[in-house]
């Protein structure tokens, strides 16, 4: 049974303002508990891009190489999450890659050279939109890759991200994963709004019937990486700012950057 909501003077305080009255007319019908809620998810985002900053000064200052990497069901708002980490990040010093399909050369080299090719170079973040894990879930999943070729990544996979490691880069691992509903939800959005239907892959239309196979690649994928340095870190994202909030700690608390450095 769902927690009754009390509205607190604080609560009205914060509603009464431009933050707070924008937040409640911004959905029609109007819900006081999502603005509250939404008005306290504004002050901590605050906070929380401004510690982004200061890793982000660290990564410059030590010529870290800091690699990010995001996986998650089709629509758990992974490209959000990532616009919220970056938007007052310093442009020159990330860059987001979200790769397209393989070119027919791509497909003749080695599958994570096209990767390599993104990697950081000092001082620089780089966030991966869907990364080499595509081999693990999306494409056994969908048919995209011969058994074999799957294979072999899982069998390289973990030998790679070490050596990634051991050579000084830091990386981040996140999945975030949402119901079936949520993401049927989303889903129903994105096809009826024509502001946002371009973002409808052939993929997506495919996600809710092929439901259980993610699930079976996705569970193989997080036992195979048990030895691995870099674990999984699973965000459960049907409420996108929370889930926003907690990738960010995530990554605040992943990275060993100076609290204390001046921005």
């Amino acid at each position: 049974m769902k927690k009754e909501f009390k509205i607190t003077q604080a609560d009205v305080d914060k509603l009464n303002t431009n933050k707070g009255l924008k937040a409640l007319f911004m959905k029609d019908p109007f819900n006081i508990e999502k603005a509250v809620r939404f008005v306290d998810y504004e002050k901590k985002l605050k906070k929380l891009q401004v510690e982004l900053i200061r890793l982000q000064q660290w990564a410059i200052d030590e010529n870290e190489r800091i690699i990010i990497i995001f996986e998650g069901r089709d629509a758990a708002g992974k490209g959000g999450a990532i616009r919220r980490i970056t938007e007052r990040m310093n442009q020159r010093h990330f860059r987001i890659v979200a790769l397209s399909k393989p070119t027919e050369e791509e497909k003749t080299q080695w599958y994570f050279q096209r990767y390599v090719r993104q990697f950081p170079k000092a001082g620089e973040i780089v966030f991966f939109d869907r990364s080499w894990y595509n081999r693990a879930v999306v494409e056994p999943v969908n048919g995209f890759c011969t058994q074999e070729e799957y294979e072999i990544f899982m069998n390289q996979v973990n030998d790679f991200e070490r050596m990634i490691t051991e050579s000084g880069t830091r990386l981040v691992k996140i999945y975030m994963s949402i119901s079936k509903r949520e993401q049927e939800k989303r889903f129903e959005d994105i096809r009826t709004n024509p502001l946002k239907q371009w973002k409808m892959t052939a993929v997506d239309k495919k996600a809710q019937e092929l439901w259980d196979q993610y699930t079976h690649y996705r569970r193989i994928m997080y036992e195979a990486g048990v030895g691995n340095s870099v674990q999984w870190k699973t965000i459960k994202a049907n409420r996108k700012t929370s889930a926003r909030s907690e990738v960010i700690e995530h990554i605040l608390a992943s990275i060993p950057y100076d609290k204390n450095k001046e921005i």
